[in-house]
C-alpha cells in the first residue's frame, strides 16, 4: 500500500497545518478528515518519476524530457 501526505486545514487565522502520512490503497478516495481527531485534511500532491516519458529518455537533443539548462544532465 502506497503511503499518501496529507496536511491538516487551518480553521481559524494563525493555525499552522501539520503534515502527516497515511498508508491507505490505491483505490481508496482521498482523505477529508483526520482518522484520529476528526480534523479536515487535504491530500498533498507530491514529485516523484513513474513511467511517464519513459520513452523520451532517449532524446537525440540531450535535454531529455525536462528541457535543457536545467542542470540535471
Amino acid at each position: 500500500m502506497p503511503t499518501y501526505v496529507y496536511e491538516t486545514i487551518p480553521q481559524f487565522e494563525g493555525e499552522p497545518t501539520k503534515r502527516l502520512e497515511i498508508r491507505q490503497s490505491m483505490k481508496d478516495a482521498a482523505l477529508t478528515q483526520h482518522p484520529d481527531s476528526g480534523q479536515p485534511i487535504r491530500r498533498i500532491p507530491v514529485g516523484g518519476t513513474g513511467l511517464m516519458g519513459a520513452s523520451s529518455t532517449s532524446s537525440t537533443s540531450g535535454g531529455g524530457s525536462c528541457g535543457t539548462g536545467c542542470g540535471c544532465h
